[in-house]
C-alpha cells in the first residue's frame, strides 16, 4: 500500500487514477484546487485543497507521500513547466521525497520521421500552447530533476478518451504504441490502470513512458 497524492484529482485523467489507486487499496489524497467540486471521487480518498506550482503545498503534502501524480490541466502553456520547478526545487530539499509521476501529453511523442507531434504543419492551432508546455515540463524534468525520481507519462497523440477498462495495454518510451493498422489508441481508463501498475512496479524511473493497446 503507498500514500498516493493525486494533484488535478478533479480532471478527467486524474480522478480516474484517484479511482483506480483507491481500487486497488492505496491510500489516497486529491489535491485539487477546488475541493467542493470532486464530490463523485470514491469513498475513502480524502480531499484537501492543493496546488502543484506552489512549493508550499507541495512541502506540505509531500510529508506522508510516496508518490506524487501530476494531473493538471486546464491553463497557460507555464503551467506544467511551472508545476515541475515547483515540485523538484522543493523535493530536492527533503530527506526522503516522494517519486513524481507526471501525466503528459502524446504531442511530445515522436512520428516515424522523428520528429514530434507538435511540430508536424498540420497540428491543431489550439492544442499547441498546452503541448507546448507539457514539452517544457518534460525538458525540465530530464535536464533539471537531480535528486527526484520522476517518470513522464504520455498518452497516445490522437486516439485517446473516456471508455472501458479492459486492465491490458503495452508500453513503449518515446515512440507511440501502435497495432497492426497503425493506430495507437487507449482510454483514460486503462491510462489509469498504467500508471498505478507503474506505481506498484516501477520500470520507468528518471524516464518516460507511453502506453496503448
Amino acid at each position: 500500500m503507498s500514500d498516493i497524492v493525486v494533484f488535478g484529482a478533479g480532471g478527467t485523467a486524474g480522478s480516474r487514477i484517484a479511482a483506480e489507486a483507491a481500487e486497488r487499496g492505496h491510500r489516497v489524497t486529491a489535491a485539487v484546487r477546488r475541493p467542493e467540486a470532486t464530490s463523485y471521487l470514491p469513498p475513502g480518498v480524502r480531499t484537501v485543497t492543493g496546488d502543484a506550482t506552489s512549493p508550499r503545498s507541495v512541502r506540505e503534502l509531500a510529508g506522508d507521500a510516496d508518490v506524487f501524480v501530476v494531473a493538471i490541466g486546464g491553463g497557460e502553456r507555464e503551467l506544467w513547466r511551472d508545476a515541475a520547478r515547483a515540485l523538484v526545487d522543493t523535493l530536492r530539499e527533503l530527506p526522503d521525497p516522494p517519486r513524481v509521476i507526471h501525466v503528459g501529453g502524446g504531442a511530445t511523442l515522436l512520428t516515424p520521421k522523428g520528429t514530434r507531434y507538435l511540430d508536424e504543419p498540420d497540428f491543431p492551432e489550439e492544442y499547441r500552447d498546452s503541448a507546448e508546455g507539457q514539452a517544457d515540463a518534460l525538458e525540465f524534468y530530464r535536464s533539471s530533476a537531480d535528486g527526484v525520481t520522476w517518470t513522464y507519462v504520455s498518452p497516445p497523440p490522437l486516439e485517446f478518451h473516456p471508455g472501458e477498462r479492459t486492465g491490458h495495454y503495452r508500453t513503449g518510451t518515446d515512440h507511440p504504441v501502435t497495432d497492426a493498422q497503425g493506430r495507437s489508441v487507449l482510454t483514460y481508463e486503462d491510462l489509469a490502470v498504467a500508471i498505478v501498475d507503474e506505481i506498484e512496479n516501477p520500470r520507468f524511473g528518471n524516464a518516460r513512458f507511453t502506453a496503448a493497446y
